[in-house]
């Protein structure tokens, strides 16, 4: 037994000598890969790639409901009215009875609104708390309480269930959507980089949107109702745990040094800022009042079949990106013209609403959205880097309140649509639903002209500190207006052999020829 035993020891020893030697491979690539997730290039399109997939969840999960709710809600509404086992019916072939509606047009607008509605009183809150803790925290708990609510979707079995989810998604997505683009014009501090890069994000919004009707329709008929609400979960849990590991929200940092933001209420009363989120409010109006309308006029108007309106908005996601590559490029060349492009964009948006009622089928009615997602995207991917420029030169550069406002104004629209919309068309029609929508926004589209001269601030703290009332906030703040105090009065700061700060009398020659300059 023993000679057959001795040729085994080398061997183990060869393995667990391999073993070590893998393992050891595995450690320094490792060590590469943190190094290179380290360096600031690499880390920003991390970043950019986690905000940007969560903000396409959000809108996924936004939109994924509208061919999947009606008809489940449907199904609910016959087991309680008929006491007996739900059977699926498929709203595609038409083979759907006829049961009485009562409040369910009611309900599934309520079910609509309530996510836009608890994102619109949860912002003001998120983006404060955002300006005191920072961007990760937020944008990571944000992403946790989407993952719950898709799961909740998923597992509803009542309107109470989904009507919870709907708004756990608000609440998550007064988080993570106004951290996560906030995030982005922090990185991107170079202002054609944070136009390119709020760009992107715009374009993950659009796509998230306007795919996910038939991404959701299309696994709702062949594979059940929990299915699309699963796939979204385990992507919301991927993005989460890259959130964990690349931002490491938890870990120890200080923020005693970093800069107060200005609170949310004083940047309301910016005239610029309320422009801002004038023009924002109103480009949107026409897709939130559009969405849950739409349906009914083409099937009054145009007999449109289930799949043609299923796929309404997903052509103009084609010219929205568009719109998106369209602007940054401009605003690359001619920076100074951002209000002109936001204008542009408001009276395409005018015009494609005031034609919609004038389209006979469905090739025709494709040119108008068309013409709505691409001034969209004209207005926001003008306006959105704006709001952060403003801040830079009016206020304090820290973004969780002034984009949260920006949320605000995308809520309003959208938590009025499903709710106001309805009862114009019924009282007033469609056709002066659209025209009204229209001619807000040419109306609104002159308004921007007095962001035409925004491009030419330059960093004021007396501008500033008027608008505040409070003088300098935070740390950061006080040490640069004493500095700017101090070179004012011609004195320089030396620090003696003790550690004692002192101040001399100094000459504009001296401090010219030593490279200073004066404020």
């Amino acid at each position: 037994m023993e000679p057959e035993g001795e040729p085994e020891a080398p061997a183990m020893a060869n393995l667990a000598q391999t073993a070590a030697m893998k393992l050891s491979q595995m450690s320094e690539r490792s060590k590469q890969l943190g190094t290179a997730m380290q360096k600031p290039d690499r880390q920003r399109r991390i970043i950019l790639v986690i905000v940007c997939v969560a903000l396409l969840l959000d809108n996924m999960l936004y939109m994924v409901i509208v061919p999947i709710i009606p008809d489940y809600l449907a199904e609910l509404q016959i087991e309680a009215e008929h006491a007996r086992p739900v059977q699926h019916y498929n709203f595609t072939n038409g083979t759907v009875p006829k049961v009485t509606k009562g409040n369910f047009d009611l309900q599934i607008g309520v079910l609509f609104a309530s996510k836009a509605i608890l994102q619109l009183l949860i912002n003001p809150i998120s983006g404060t708390l955002i300006d005191r803790i920072g961007y990760d925290i937020p944008l990571f708990i944000g992403l946790n309480v989407m993952f719950l609510s898709t799961l909740t979707f998923a597992f509803a079995e009542n309107y109470a269930t989904l009507f919870l989810a709907r708004s756990m998604q608000g609440f998550g997505s007064a988080f993570a959507d106004t951290a996560g683009i906030a995030l982005i014009a922090d990185t991107y501090t170079e202002e054609r980089e944070r136009s390119r890069a709020l760009g992107i994000a715009l374009a993950f919004i659009s796509f998230g949107s306007l795919v996910a009707p038939p991404f959701g329709g299309i696994l709702y008929q062949f594979a059940g109702k929990r299915v699309p609400f699963l796939v979204l979960a385990v992507i919301c849990l991927i993005d989460g745990i890259m959130c964990l590991a690349v931002l490491k929200p938890f870990s120890n940092k200080e923020r005693a040094n970093m800069p107060v933001g200005t609170p949310i209420y004083k940047l309301m009363f910016d005239p610029y800022i309320a422009v801002v989120a004038g023009a924002l409010t109103t480009c949107n109006i026409p897709l939130a009042f559009l969405e849950p309308t739409i349906a009914n006029w083409m099937e009054d108007t145009m007999n449109a079949s289930e799949w043609q309106i299923g796929m309404t908005w997903f052509p103009a996601f084609f010219p929205h990106v568009l719109g998106v590559y369209l602007t940054v490029t401009l605003a690359e060349k001619y920076p100074h013209l951002q209000w002109f492009y936001g204008a542009i964009g408001m009276v395409f948006i005018g015009a494609s609403s005031c034609t919609v009622p004038a389209c006979k089928n469905f090739g025709q009615l494709m040119i108008p959205l068309c013409g709505i997602c691409f001034g969209i995207a004209l207005v926001d991917t003008a306006l959105l880097p704006t709001l952060g420029f403003l801040v830079d030169v009016r206020h304090v550069s820290v973004y969780g309140s002034v984009y949260a406002i920006a949320d605000i104004s995308y809520c309003v629209a959208y938590a009025m649509g499903p709710i106001v919309a309805g009862q114009i068309v019924h009282n007033l029609g469609f056709v002066q639903l659209n025209l009204g929508m229209g001619l807000a926004n040419v109306l609104y589209a002159p308004a921007l002209i007095l962001l035409r001269k925004v491009s030419q601030m330059k960093p004021s703290f007396s501008a500033r500190d008027m608008l505040l009332e409070d003088g300098p906030t935070g740390l950061y703040n006080t040490i640069k207006m004493e500095d700017r105090e101090k070179r004012r009065k011609g004195l320089c700061t030396t620090i003696d052999e003790n550690g004692v700060e002192t101040f001399a009398q100094r000459s504009y020659s001296e401090e010219e020829s030593s490279g200073g300059e004066y404020a």
